[in-house]
C-alpha cells in the first residue's frame, strides 16, 4: 500500500519549493511592467512587447526541452533553471541602483526568465512520476495547482505592496530569493527513479526530430490526441481574452484598475476551490469524464465576459463568476489533463509529450492574441470577444467524441 502523499518527504519538498517560487514569479510579472513604466517611461507598445516576451520563449524552448528532459535527470534541470532565473532577476535591481537600467535589459530579463520557466515547467511535469506512484498523481497535481492558484491571487498584491515599501526594482529581490529557496529544497530531494531507456533511434535526435517524436506520441494515444486538439483550441480562444480583457474591463466598462485587480484575484480563489474538487470528481467520474465536464463548464462561463458588455449593470458579478467558477473548473481540467499524460504516456517520451503540449499551447495563445489585435481594427471588440467565447466551446464536442475504455482514464 502506497504511503500517504503527506508522508512523502520528496513530494513535500517539491511542493514547498514551488509554492514560494510561484508567488515570486507573480511578483515579477506584476513588477516588471511597473519598472518599465515608472523608471524607463515605456510606451504602451513597449509594455505590450514586454508582456509577449513572457510567453514567446515557450515556443522556442518547447522544441528542445522535451528531449533534454527525457534524456537527462530532471531535478538538476529544475535547479539550474531556478538559479538562472534568480541571477537574471537580480540584474534588474543592480542595474537600477547603478543608474544604467534600460528597456533592452528589461526585455532580455523577461525573455530569459520566460525561457527558464518553460524549461522548469516541462521538466517538473516529467519529474513528478519519479516521486509519486500513478494512483497519487492526480492528488499531487491538485496540490501543486492549488498552490499555484493561491500565488495567482496573492502574488500581484504582494508585488504591489513591495513596490510601495522598497521600490519596484528591489521588490524583485523577493522573487530571486524565492528561486534560490526552490533550488535549495529541490537539492534535498532524494535521487529520482531512473527513467526507462530512450529508444536508440531517438537517442541522438535533433530538436526538430524531438518535436516530431513528441507530436507523434501525443497523436498515437487517442485520448491524449483529443486532449491536445482541445487544448490548442482553448489556448487560441484564451489568447483573445488575454489581449482584450483590459480593454473590455477598463476601457469599455470603465471599471477602476483596483476593481479589475480584485476581480482577477478571485481567479486565484477559483483555482484553489477547483483543486479541492479534483479527488471527488475523479472518484465519481474518472479523470477523462471529469476533464470533459469541467472544461465544458469553464467554456460556458467564458460567455460571462461578452455578456458583461450587454448588461453593464451586472458586469462585476458576471466577471467574478467567470473568474471564480470558470477558472475553478479550468483548473480541474488542467489537473486531469496533466495527470492523464503522466499516467498514459511512456516515461521515455513523457518529456517530449509535455513539450508538445507546452509548445502548441503557447503558440496558440500568442497566435490568438495577435489575431485579436488585428481583428479589432475592423470589428467591434464585443464581436471579437463573442467569437472567442464560441471558439472555446468548440473544444467540448471534440472531447465528447471519444469514448474511453472502462479502465482507461480512471
Amino acid at each position: 500500500m502506497a504511503q500517504s502523499i503527506h508522508r512523502n518527504a520528496d513530494f513535500m519538498k517539491l511542493w514547498a519549493a514551488q509554492a514560494v517560487s510561484a508567488v515570486g514569479a507573480r511578483i515579477t510579472r506584476t513588477v516588471l511592467p511597473i519598472i518599465a513604466i515608472l523608471l524607463i517611461d515605456a510606451t504602451p507598445t513597449e509594455v505590450a512587447i514586454l508582456s509577449a516576451l513572457g510567453f514567446a520563449p515557450s515556443i522556442i524552448v518547447g522544441l528542445f526541452a522535451g528531449g533534454i528532459a527525457d534524456r537527462r535527470a530532471k531535478r538538476p534541470l529544475m535547479i539550474g533553471a531556478d538559479i538562472f532565473r534568480a541571477i537574471a532577476i537580480l540584474s534588474i535591481p543592480f542595474a537600477a541602483n547603478s543608474g544604467v537600467l534600460s528597456m533592452l535589459q528589461v526585455y532580455v530579463v523577461a525573455a530569459l526568465t520566460g525561457a527558464a520557466s518553460s524549461l522548469f515547467d516541462i521538466a517538473d511535469k516529467t519529474f513528478l512520476p519519479s516521486i509519486l506512484p500513478n494512483d497519487q498523481l492526480v492528488d499531487g497535481n491538485a496540490r501543486l495547482e492549488a498552490s499555484d492558484a493561491v500565488a495567482e491571487g496573492i502574488g500581484p498584491w504582494i508585488g504591489g505592496a513591495l513596490v510601495g515599501l522598497v521600490g519596484a526594482p528591489f521588490a524583485l529581490v523577493f522573487d530571486a530569493l524565492s528561486y534560490l529557496w526552490s533550488a535549495a529544497l529541490l537539492g534535498l530531494i532524494g535521487r529520482e527513479t531512473p527513467i526507462e531507456a530512450v529508444a536508440k533511434e531517438t537517442d541522438e535526435a535533433g530538436i526538430f526530430e524531438d518535436a516530431r517524436i513528441g507530436l507523434k506520441a501525443s497523436r498515437a494515444q487517442p485520448m491524449i490526441a483529443r486532449i491536445l486538439f482541445a487544448t490548442v483550441l482553448l489556448a487560441f480562444s484564451g489568447g483573445f481574452f488575454m489581449a482584450l480583457y483590459m480593454v473590455v474591463t477598463v476601457d469599455l466598462l470603465a471599471l477602476s484598475p483596483t476593481t479589475v485587480g480584485a476581480i482577477i484575484g478571485v481567479g486565484g480563489l477559483g483555482g484553489v476551490l477547483g483543486a479541492t474538487l479534483v479527488p471527488a470528481m475523479r472518484r465519481r467520474l474518472g479523470a477523462y469524464r471529469a476533464l470533459v465536464l469541467s472544461l465544458a463548464i469553464a467554456a460556458a462561463f467564458n460567455f460571462s465576459v461578452p455578456l458583461s458588455l450587454l448588461f453593464p449593470a451586472a458586469a462585476v458579478p458576471l466577471l467574478v463568476s467567470a473568474q471564480l467558477i470558470g477558472d475553478g473548473f479550468m483548473t480541474v481540467s488542467a489537473i486531469m489533463g496533466v495527470s492523464l499524460r503522466q499516467e498514459l504516456m511512456g516515461r521515455e517520451v513523457l518529456g517530449r509529450v509535455n513539450a508538445t503540449f507546452h509548445l502548441t499551447e503557447s503558440g496558440a495563445l500568442v497566435s490568438g492574441s495577435l489575431l485579436a489585435a488585428v481583428l479589432v481594427f475592423w470589428s467591434p471588440v464585443d464581436w471579437v470577444i463573442w467569437g472567442a467565447s464560441v471558439g472555446g466551446v468548440i473544444a467540448v464536442p471534440i472531447l465528447l467524441g471519444y469514448r474511453p475504455a472502462p479502465d482507461e482514464g480512471r
